[in-house]
């Protein structure tokens, strides 16, 4: 290791402030000793993060159940779902010491909402050139939509709901309709969220809908949806439950005509990648593809909220509870 590399390490090393849940329905930020970053790390300090309403919920209600705390866990999360722990996964910043290849880069990665992190090098993906990092807080978001649209294996001119306009089901129905004549629908109770579809170029709807669709997604987090989505599935039509309900049983009609319409029922969830994809793809380069597919200006629509990380630990119930939240950023 240089000399240089080593007074870097003097100079950046020392505390960092990140938002802990110390136990159920409550937060606080705290200060936490950083270390200098060894080989193949690198030190990032934090531009902007997102919070992602549906899961930071969960966790932040102690809704995680017990039997999923291994598969939760985030890749740089700290504790556990026991409490206390530091949980998120939507860091934009630049990297100030680390390989070279990174060193100087804007980037994003899967960490928690902390003003200053090191991380493993290679979890860290550069934003494509052009890309603001204010907006690149949308990239896990999109990594889901992308990989659900995969798990539902969506074909030109095919007929698509989409239940639940929150970030992840706008952005699955954005890509639906990026898809050469494919009609796509978006359906939320949630009046005001058809100013949103509009701005994206989607259909939208409250919830009166007719079919039948080649493919339904729920992304509500609803097993009303869900219900919707099966009631309205055509013939052998593709159902994808993309929502992640956590503790508490979901009612799911499997009666009627579920059996004799022979309904294709499969879960989506952006820990794995879908059998079509796992020869080709790797995790790196889905994380790739995505931070491409954000570079719609459009999709600014999708940031709800701005708030600065100074604030965030007063703000940070609220912004969980308001049913207007989609992606709400936090400024560092």
């Amino acid at each position: 290791m240089s000399d240089t590399r080593s007074r870097t390490h003097e100079d950046v090393s020392g505390n960092a402030r990140a938002l802990w849940f110390p136990e159920a329905g409550r937060c606080e930020i705290r200060t936490e000793p950083l270390s200098a970053p060894r080989d193949h790390e690198a030190l990032v300090k934090t531009l902007f993060s997102g919070v992602s309403r549906g899961t930071e919920t969960l966790v932040f209600q102690g809704r995680v159940p017990e039997s999923e705390w291994e598969r939760m866990r985030g890749p740089n999360m700290a504790g556990s779902f026991r409490f206390p722990v530091k949980y998120g996964y939507a860091a934009v910043g630049r990297v100030m010491d680390g390989p070279e290849d990174v060193t100087g880069r804007t980037v994003f990665c899967l960490h928690p909402h902390q003003d200053r992190f090191v991380a493993p090098a290679d979890m860290l993906s550069v934003l494509p050139e052009g890309l603001p990092p204010q907006r690149a807080v949308l990239a896990a978001n999109m990594e889901t939509a992308l990989n659900i649209v995969w798990d539902a294996s969506i074909a030109p001119g095919e007929t698509v709901a989409v239940f639940g306009a929150g970030t992840v089901g706008t952005l699955v129905a954005y890509l639906s309709s990026l898809i050469p004549g494919t009609e796509t629908l978006l359906i939320d109770p949630n009046g005001e969220r058809a100013s949103l579809a509009q701005k994206l170029g989607i259909a939208f709807s409250t919830g009166d809908i007719e079919g039948p669709f080649d493919v339904a997604v729920n992304a509500s987090g609803s097993d009303k949806a869900l219900a919707n989505a099966i009631e309205h599935a055509g013939q052998e039509g593709r159902i994808v439950e993309a929502s992640w309900h956590g503790q508490g049983l979901s009612a799911i009609p499997l009666g009627g005509a579920f059996h004799a319409r022979r309904l294709r029922l499969v879960s989506s969830q952006v820990g794995s990648l879908p059998p079509s994809h796992r020869p080709r793809w790797t995790f790196a380069r889905r994380m790739a593809k995505a931070l491409q597919l954000l570079a719609d200006a459009r999709l600014d629509a999708l940031i709800s909220g701005d708030t600065s990380f100074a604030e965030l630990e007063q703000a940070y119930p609220a912004i969980l509870s308001s049913p207007d939240t989609l992606c709400h950023r936090i400024r560092y």
